[in-house]
């Protein structure tokens, strides 16, 4: 079901183009652009970490959709009653539709909301336990554009997952190109 999400997703990003419409409005779809950015992910409430990337397009100045793939590479060492464990965080993915409000001419703000899946393991005492699952994600965060084709992103993102589990807080910091 995950994979059959995930490729839904990256076929709608990779159709998006074709929806164009000539259109001189700030909603017109005429200058849509894709883009892919590289970075790192820390999970507050897990002490993990990710390298993150992500591919998106921009329908207009205020609409984009996104699809991004972490994968672990730091993992979280604790001690309970004397044994030694280790949370891993795995991989993830997740899709988004992301509203954006430009500040100025190189300066932006946005909005996102979407839904993902995050795969941790636990192992402790030789046990290992699957953590982690599907969630729904929401966050907020600002570009700064060092010129029309290159920036750097910072974002906040809450994965509120599925079930009795505990929510997760990413931060993220990103380089941005834009194609």
């Amino acid at each position: 079901m995950r994979k059959i999400m995930m490729l839904a997703a990256v076929a709608a990003v990779a159709a998006t183009p074709a929806l164009a419409q000539s259109n001189s409005s700030p909603w017109s779809m005429d200058e849509a652009r894709g883009y892919g950015s590289l970075g790192y992910s820390y999970l507050e409430d897990s002490y993990t970490g990710a390298v993150q990337g992500r591919m998106g397009v921009e329908l207009n100045r205020y609409l984009a959709l996104e699809a991004e793939v972490g994968v672990g590479v730091k993992d979280k060492d604790f001690s309970v009653l004397g044994q030694d464990g280790t949370l891993k965080h795995e991989w993830d993915a997740a899709g988004y539709v992301v509203g954006k409000v430009p500040v100025g001419e190189n300066f932006e703000v946005f909005a996102r909301g979407g839904y993902g899946h995050t795969e941790m393991k636990r192992e402790l005492a030789g046990v290992s336990t699957d953590e982690g699952g599907d969630h729904w994600s929401y966050g907020a965060g600002a570009e700064f554009k060092l010129n029309e084709d290159n920036g750097i992103r910072a974002d906040w993102t809450r994965r509120e997952f599925k079930g009795d589990r505990d929510s997760l807080d990413a931060y993220s910091v990103n380089y941005v190109r834009r194609f």
